[in-house]
């Protein structure tokens, strides 16, 4: 089997007939922690949903590939329950389904397996007090009621809870506090342990990053990745933003008009 746990091969990805990703390939392997940036609008959070399968993303051409699979033409739900994982930008209302039912419901759905219920609670009271959530969350219907953080833990919650192969965030730390981006942050890092899962982390803000161990930073402009580097470029991202990097890779991305 191919080291290679995603493998995007040349997409071209359409949006209502615009074109938005463009000849974009890009590749993750087991263990590793893969960061996104860009500036607004040039295609991080339709990458992210491209590979999820969202309908509302077009592919228009080229392949996906995850653990050695062809996934292009698969749904959603069947990416899921191969290992795949998206947080959202703004997690949304689930009202009469709590959060311990849904976490439980997906395990079993995910594994096909009966959740054993006295380790569940156990597990997921500890996933809660690493993300500081009151126990009484886990009661409450999904997101209904809970301020900007206490959505985001909730996702990590998720995270932690399903153990995907691959974990997609969107947007994980827009909207937190310093206190909750640490919070949150602590459960990345807890997830970063746990197996030889991968992480591609989809970011405007580099405060998310500053305790995590990232492999791969890629800058996308106009749809493409225009530049991939190690961890130290998220530094000179941080340092001179993307105007440097979009100045050379200007007669590029004139000629992709």
């Amino acid at each position: 089997m191919s080291d290679k746990l995603l493998d995007i091969q040349d997409i071209f990805v359409n949006i209502d007939s615009k074109q938005v990703l463009k000849n974009l390939s890009l590749q993750v392997g087991k263990g590793e922690t893969h960061v996104l940036m860009g500036p607004n609008g040039a295609g991080k959070s339709t990458l992210g949903n491209t590979i999820m399968g969202n309908p509302v993303y077009s592919l228009e051409k080229g392949k996906i590939f995850f653990d050695g699979q062809d996934i292009t033409d698969l749904s959603t739900d069947k990416r899921a329950k191969l290992g795949m994982f998206l947080s959202f930008q703004n997690p949304l209302e689930v009202p009469g389904i709590s959060v311990e039912t849904f976490i439980r419901s997906s395990l079993q759905q995910l594994t096909g397996e009966h959740v054993k219920l006295f380790q569940f609670q156990k597990t997921l009271k500890a996933n809660m007090e690493l993300l500081n959530m009151d126990s009484l969350y886990a009661s409450r219907d999904i997101n209904v009621g809970f301020s900007g953080g206490e959505r985001k833990k909730a996702e990590i919650l998720q995270l932690l809870m399903l153990n995907p192969k691959l974990a997609i965030l969107d947007e994980t730390d827009s909207g937190l506090d310093v206190d909750a981006v640490r919070t949150v942050s602590k459960g990345i890092q807890e997830y970063q342990k746990k197996q030889d899962g991968a992480l591609l982390i989809i970011t405007h803000s580099t405060r998310i990053l500053e305790s995590l161990h990232v492999d791969y930073t890629h800058v996308i402009v106009k749809g493409k990745i225009v530049k991939t580097g190690d961890g130290s470029l998220v530094d000179e991202i941080n340092k001179n933003g993307f105007e440097k990097i979009i100045a050379e890779c200007g007669e590029k991305t004139e000629q992709d008009k």
